[in-house]
């Protein structure tokens, strides 16, 4: 059976790439479908994101009770349900697939179910034996939890990134291997639940991608609030057992150590969604599963592109959609940017206190050799940060000491997700700091930690 329509695109994933790609392409005119084994949103929105940042909003709620106990109040804990708090995490999940599906639907984007492989240069065959045809393919499958030999998920005891956000009880311990962002964004949630955490990465420091100062300064929060931070350690080995699970770990030294928890939360990185999608029969190879791109993320085979996980480019959310908005624009006929500039790319970690950056890390300007001069101010200098709160923290800017020009900015502290991107505005217009420091911020805002940081730059700081 074959789909009579022939269409511009056709869009295989309709994760946060391939939606957002399906409904640019209908904008600039173009006949469009995405097709979509599951639900729309992706890994994002259903498996990742969108619930994670819904229990992380829930554990902040649960800690902070203790303000309400330092006004007096009395606050019995014990009819705290955690099954409630998942339920509420799925219910804004189903509230944004019904959005993503009604903004399809209202920009004319043929939304199909099932699950879909390339048969052809410009053919896809769906899993009920129909086949669909266009002029372009976007390859936009996303990514799921990479496995590991010997520490392979069973989603009860040895838990991936999806176990942990389907679990509906919480244990009274957990061991999180691996502390990216996602081991540190669920060491935060279970740790502030109440949960005995203990985090294990295996490089020197957590958020091993981010600057290691703050990478520091989180660790150090973190073992403040009862988290047991082990950095420079390898898991071995793990063995389950009728209630517990068992990991033998080897630290720097080479000594080992064992430690039993209730489950452990494994999170090793991502694996690309490219097997069996077909692209064998297109003369497509990968290479450790992602698919190789070049100008506008096209192939080597013309009219097949790829975006979001499945290209070697940064894992994020963000970095998906705006890869998709570059292919449909390009196919459509526009000029844009033939791909993005990483350096631009912002990185989010929700845990508290919240971890944001962008460009050039110190460690990195070091190995590098590039010329820079840095300049920090503290959460603690700023008005508003000490009234409410959230005096923890720090904003670092690293900046060309010829030139000024920003090279990178790195913020540890209470929304610091929201503030990096004054800074990334002022790198992308290639602003200088002084830009920013004689624009009057309104007083008392957490935004006035940006604007001291780049007075730093010329040592003219008022408040540190």
């Amino acid at each position: 059976m074959s789909d009579q329509k022939a269409y511009d695109v056709i869009i295989i994933g309709a994760g946060p790439g391939g939606y957002v790609a399906g409904i640019r392409a209908a904008q600039l005119g173009l006949k469009v479908c995405v097709v979509e084994k599951d639900k729309p949103g992706g890994v994002c929105l259903n498996w990742g994101c969108i619930p994670s940042k819904n229990l992380i909003h829930q554990a902040r709620i649960f800690h902070e009770r203790r303000e309400l106990e330092d006004m007096g109040l009395s606050i019995d804990t014990g009819n705290f349900d955690y099954t409630r708090v998942q339920h509420k995490s799925r219910e804004a999940t189903q509230r944004l697939n019904t959005g993503v599906e009604y903004l399809l639907k209202k920009n004319r984007v043929d939304l199909v179910q099932g699950t879909a492989r390339i048969v052809d240069r410009g053919k896809i065959e769906l899993s009920d034996g129909r086949t669909i045809s266009g002029k372009n393919i976007i390859i936009a499958t996303g990514s799921r939890p990479a496995e590991i030999t010997g520490f392979e998920f069973d989603e009860e005891q040895v838990l991936s990134s999806t176990g942990i956000l389907s679990m509906t009880k919480l244990p009274r311990s957990l061991i999180i291997l691996g502390a990216g962002a996602i081991g540190c964004e669920f060491a935060y949630v279970m740790g502030a639940f109440g949960v005995k955490v203990t985090l294990v990465e295996m490089e020197t420091h957590i958020l091993p991608f981010e600057d290691a100062e703050i990478a520091a300064a989180l660790e150090k929060s973190f073992r403040q609030s009862g988290i047991d931070v082990k950095t420079n350690t390898r898991a071995l080995s793990l063995v389950k057992k009728l209630e517990s699970v068992t990991v033998t770990l080897a630290g720097g030294n080479g000594e080992k150590a064992t430690v039993d928890a209730e489950k452990a939360l494994c999170v090793f990185g991502r694996k690309p969604n490219t097997d069996d999608i077909g692209l064998d029969r297109i003369g497509l190879q990968t290479e450790r599963g992602y698919i190789a791109v070049g100008d506008y993320y096209e192939t080597s085979v013309k009219g097949v592109f790829a975006i979001g996980d499945v290209v070697a480019t940064p894992l994020l959310a963000h970095v998906a959609s705006k890869e998709g908005e570059i292919v449909v624009e390009y196919i459509a006929g526009r000029k844009p940017k033939p791909g993005i500039d990483i350096n631009a790319v912002p990185s989010a970690i929700y845990c508290e206190p919240q971890v944001a950056s962008f460009g050039l890390r110190e460690a990195q300007a070091i190995e590098q050799k590039t010329p820079y001069k840095k300049t920090v101010f503290p959460y603690l200098g700023v008005g508003k940060a000490v009234a409410i709160g959230h005096a923890e923290g720090m904003a670092k800017l690293l900046y060309d000491p010829e030139t000024l020009e920003i090279l990178g900015c790195h913020i540890i502290g209470s929304d610091a997700t929201e503030l990096i991107h004054e800074v990334l505005l002022a790198k992308s217009s290639e602003l200088l700091p002084e830009d920013i420091a004689g624009m009057i911020h309104a007083h008392p805002t957490l935004s006035e930690i940006l604007m001291e940081m780049m007075k730093g730059v010329n040592g003219q700081a008022i408040h540190y």
